[in-house]
């Protein structure tokens, strides 16, 4: 991930008087042309960006000498991996420098290739039974015919000819095509943060280059422009502190309207695990990003490259204002194609918004006959709606569109036998898709990716880290927030508390969050937890101070006392563990209010106190005058009663808090996915290390612990616990984790007859089938879900609570976390 640097010193013939010179880069890595201490070009092999125009026709006036610098960065397009794309970063590959020329660009040459190109390509795609492609050929060989080339002057017969036949137009019914240059860049994934803001700059300041260069591409009424569209404020941030220059520039295209700024969001974070505050905040730092640098805010949200999207998302994204939508990911379903490219979707609570998927099924399209094809043959709304959007250009740093993308779909425009395409935006193809929005169907719920099942619990400790930093931030607002309200005075960390946030939202990029990422992209995220746990405790402290600071300073002949603190919208009786210098932890039962706090001198007596016993084959049985439980010796539950109305949750002869292991031997995307055949090879984790074994007696808290081994040279230790007067059970699990391509979970077989399970998601709950009816329901062997997944009938039901886990299954009567 190093860059170098090369100086590169260019003296042009004056014999090159009049001609278009280009300074020729190709190397394995990417790289910048900077000139006059400024970025002026990206160059990406991958990205068909090799050149930098150094004169469109060289004038005496001009400079014959000049000093370039070139940053070469020693990593390719995608990264560094050895072997695959996906495989580890390798630190011994060497990069080249293959060329470095001066060159004359023969402009007359390239145009009539790209003639050339289109013809032929219409000859072979449009097939025997369309006029179009004999037409096509025909008019290519008799340009072949006159084109001599020795000789220049005969170009311009030739290139009449390809006029001739792109100069014909379409009918008016024929489908069009909203071309939006697009440059689509993975803030981490196989490269880190730092050389994202790289990539960023290359792509971008080659997009600031090909406006430059087509100043014809301006938008008046039907007239077209050059518009590429990019997203994400963090990069937006990123390259505004890096490279103001660059920045200045962009700025000055947006407010042209041909630097397009979409998306609404900090980053295109993952669609599934973050939470519901952190979806809006999002939204919010998003949003105000766009307002306050262009003065506007998005209205069209752009995720087209996460991991499947929640059933919340449309009534975040209307409350953010927000109603359009694009995506392209469900394209890579493994099972179901699904069945629109243009459709409302809507969420839980009735919130629809327009959705539009492009039927070329990718963002990274180059403007070829066949992609246009493929669009209007693909298109599964054709009938209800005549437009849709085709996304061109290179991404992850491939620099976007190319001025040869420009000029091929300037020759396809409106051209008989091909679809109509214009240079858009997305307010121009949304605006249309609204009016012709009125026979269009609706899809309700969640849109799941049948693919990438594994992005639930790849990384677990990025997973808990992410879980444990929401909740830190909410507890700091909450508290912050209080103190502002009982003293004036009190600072609120606004500033601090953005900082924090938006750190926090970097890292629910959808290629971090999920897991699907090399591990320096790994260690820099759990550097930015560490960071939000550091701040955000002394912001804590600050605010407790500020709202209890009389109480927490000792009185004379006070009886020594704890403040608890409660930041949940309920009152809350629970068992809290006290410990002091040199003294042994202590338990209290303790009530606290809603959004509160409490003085506990006196703990509370248990109403019932827990008991717990031994049997004679090795069991433990407990109970709290709520629920029962019996474990035997490996931990496992052989039983679970509500003691009122004696009703037992497991089945005979089954064991719930069953460990079990699978292997996880993906077809391609190893840390992405896990494949359905991996449920044919469980193996219950039955080796026992040591036996459950009575840690806690009873009393206000009873427990149990033990510890298995798994696989070949892992561990599960687990404390299960039951404090008095709860209504669950507590399962404080370690797992010391060795093993390669193996998949770790947790069963719970449960006594209730149920169709649907319940899973929580942002701000509400989904309900998903218990059986595999249909193609559709067998998809979701593994789903996600965030702190809960429950099974319930008429008046009783289980649940299977967590505290950092995203990856579940509920199929026949088994509830399974995956761990």
């Amino acid at each position: 991930w190093e860059t170098c640097w090369f100086k590169v010193e260019l003296s042009i013939p004056p014999a090159w008087a009049g001609r278009e010179v280009h300074f020729v880069w190709e190397s394995d890595g990417e790289g910048m042309v900077w000139r006059d201490a400024q970025p002026v070009q990206g160059l990406t092999k991958e990205g068909e960006k090799t050149s930098y125009i150094l004169t469109k026709s060289l004038k005496e006036s001009e400079p014959h000498s000049l000093t370039l610098y070139v940053e070469l960065a020693c990593n390719g397009l995608f990264g560094a991996g050895k072997g695959s794309m996906i495989a580890p970063p390798d630190p011994d590959r060497r990069f080249t420098l293959s060329k470095a020329e001066l060159v004359v660009f023969n402009r007359n040459v390239y145009e009539l290739l790209v003639d050339l190109e289109i013809l032929l390509d219409m000859a072979k795609l449009l097939g025997e039974e369309n006029q179009r492609s004999f037409h096509a050929l025909y008019t290519a060989n008799q340009m072949i015919n006159v084109c001599d080339v020795t000789d220049p002057s005969t170009f311009p017969a030739a290139r009449d000819l390809a006029a001739a036949i792109f100069s014909q137009r379409n009918g008016e019914s024929q489908h069009t095509i909203h071309a939006m240059g697009h440059c689509h860049i993975d803030s981490a994934w196989l490269w880190p943060y730092e050389e994202t803001i790289r990539k960023c700059a290359r792509s971008w300041v080659t997009a600031v280059r090909l406006m430059e260069s087509n100043p014809e591409f301006t938008f008046t009424c039907s007239q077209l422009r050059l518009t590429s569209v990019f997203w994400q404020a963090q990069q937006f941030e990123w390259v505004r502190s890096w490279y103001p220059g660059l920045y200045a520039q962009i700025q000055h295209f947006v407010a042209k309207g041909q630097f397009i700024p979409v998306g609404g969001t900090w980053v295109e974070m993952d669609g599934n695990l973050p939470s519901g505050e952190s979806m809006v905040r999002q939204f919010l730092q998003g949003q105000r990003f766009f307002q306050e640098q262009f003065g506007q805010i998005c209205s069209e949200f752009w995720l087209p490259d996460t991991f499947g999207y929640s059933a919340q998302l449309p009534q975040l994204m209307r409350g953010c204002g927000i109603k359009r939508f694009l995506t392209q990911k469900l394209s890579w379903n493994l099972v179901n194609a699904f069945p629109h490219h243009t459709f409302f979707w809507e969420g839980i609570d009735g919130s629809r918004v327009l959705t539009h998927f492009p039927p070329g099924d990718s963002y990274g399209m180059h403007g070829r006959v066949e992609e246009m094809l493929k669009t209007v043959k693909n298109n599964k709304d054709k009938g209800r709606v005549n437009d849709s959007a085709l996304l061109f250009g290179f991404g992850d740093g491939g620099g976007g569109p190319t001025q040869t993308m420009l000029d091929r779909m300037k020759r396809m425009s409106d051209t008989d036998g091909l679809p109509r395409v214009q240079i858009s935006t997305p307010d121009r193809l949304f605006s249309v898709l609204e009016r012709e929005s009125s026979q269009l169907c609706t899809w309700v719920g969640e849109l799941f990716l049948e693919l990438h099942n594994g992005t639930y619990t790849t990384q677990a400790q990025i997973k808990k880290e992410n879980r444990e930093c929401e909740q830190i931030l909410h507890d700091v607002e909450v508290l912050s927030t209080l103190a502002v309200a009982r003293d004036s005075a009190f600072q609120y960390p606004a500033s601090q508390l953005q900082r924090l946030w938006r750190l926090l939202l970097l890292n629910q990029f959808h290629d971090v969050l999920p897991g699907s990422c090399i591990r320096l992209v790994v260690e820099d995220a759990l550097q930015y937890y560490s960071e939000i746990r550091s701040a955000g405790a002394q912001l804590q402290e600050e605010a407790v101070q500020s709202l209890c600071g009389d109480l927490l300073q000792p009185k004379a002949g006070s009886t020594e006392s704890t403040l608890v603190l409660n930041t949940l919208p309920w009152e809350r009786t629970e068992v809290i563990s006290r410990t002091k210098p040199a003294k042994p932890e202590t338990l209290a039962l303790v009530t606290v209010p809603s959004m509160g706090y409490a003085l506990v001198r006196e703990p509370l007596p248990p109403l019932q106190p827990v008991a717990v016993r031994k049997q004679e084959d090795g069991s433990v049985a407990m109970e709290n005058g709520v629920i029962a439980v019996c474990l035997d010796a490996m931990g496992r539950l052989t039983s679970l009663r509500l003691v009122d109305s004696e009703r037992e949750s497991i089945p005979d002869g089954c064991y719930a808090n069953q460990f079990a292991l699978f292997d996880d031997i993906p077809l391609y995307w190893d840390a992405w996915d896990v494949m359905d055949y991996h449920l044919e090879t469980r193996k219950p984790v039955i080796t026992l290390l040591r036996p459950l074994e009575i840690t806690l007696a009873g009393g206000l808290r009873g427990s149990a612990s033990f510890s298995l081994q798994v696989g070949e040279s892992s561990t599960v230790t687990q404390e299960i616990i039951l404090d008095a007067t709860c209504p669950y059970l507590r399962f404080l699990t370690q797992v010391e984790w060795k093993e390669a391509h193996k998949f770790l979970k947790v069963e719970f077989p449960v006594q209730v007859r149920s169709t649907n399970a319940t899973y929580e998601i942002q701000f509400g709950h989904l309900q998903r089938p218990m059986h595999w009816n249909t193609s559709w329901d067998w998809a979701r062997f593994e789903v996600w879900a965030h702190k809960w997944l429950d099974l319930s009938e008429h008046g009783f039901g289980v649940a299977v609570l967590n505290d950092c886990k995203y990856g579940a299954s509920a199929h026949g009567n088994v509830l399974s976390l995956s761990l």
